[in-house]
């Protein structure tokens, strides 16, 4: 199980990490700002997972696979910011997956330590959203997540799913395949319907 978790958690790592980095390009910041915006997109959501359910030192800080795969994330989508950018689609996809990864990886890791079926789903929303916003902080944006885009609701429904499926003693695999393949379906359904979370009617005139 913890193979499975690692690897769930560096794919979904590289895949953040890059969406990350190309919002420090169009940004317009240095070298180093990719590499921190790569990192804190790529890491920030299970460093806080980690802190939070006491899996001390967190995972970013113990394993340097951790560190090496955003950085390695950042320096290609620095170097090929321009065929990067160009992607914007394929870059929204991958995000879709790697939302889908984490929310699933983080609920799993969660019921590890003990945490119970609602906490643990709540633990795996947070690893998937939780590098973003604090990317999009440090971007100087409003983070995704709180602008109506169906982002932080397929997360949880996927973290349910694996959580779900845990606690009824079903293989590994597939209650990880399960529950990733809610949050990616759901995730991918809204980019391309447009779907939205509701917005307060008239607001902009408040």
């Amino acid at each position: 199980m913890p193979g499975t978790l690692v690897t769930l958690d560096l794919v979904g790592i590289f895949v953040f990490a890059i969406s990350g980095a190309l919002v420090a390009v169009r940004k317009d910041l240095d070298v180093f700002g990719v590499l921190v915006l790569a990192g804190t997109t790529g890491l920030g959501g299970g460093f806080l997972r980690d802190v939070l359910i006491g899996a001390t030192p967190p995972a970013a800080l113990a394993d340097w696979r951790y560190l090496t795969v955003p950085v390695a994330a950042g320096l290609v989508t620095f170097a090929f910011h321009g065929a990067v950018g160009r992607m914007e689609r394929q870059v929204a996809v991958f995000d879709a997956f790697g939302l889908s990864l984490f929310c699933v990886s983080g609920a799993l890791k969660a019921l590890d330590y003990g945490l119970g079926p609602v906490p643990a789903a709540l633990m795996g929303m947070v690893t998937g959203i939780g590098g973003g916003m604090v990317r999009d902080v440090l971007a100087g944006r409003v983070p995704v997540v709180l602008r109506g885009d169906l982002y932080a609701t397929p997360a949880l429904a996927g973290a349910a799913v694996a959580v779900a499926g845990s606690r009824l003693d079903l293989p590994l695999v597939g209650v990880a395949v399960a529950g990733a393949l809610v949050c990616l379906v759901w995730r991918l359904l809204a980019l391309w319907r447009g779907w939205q979370a509701p917005l307060p009617t008239g607001a902009a005139s408040v």
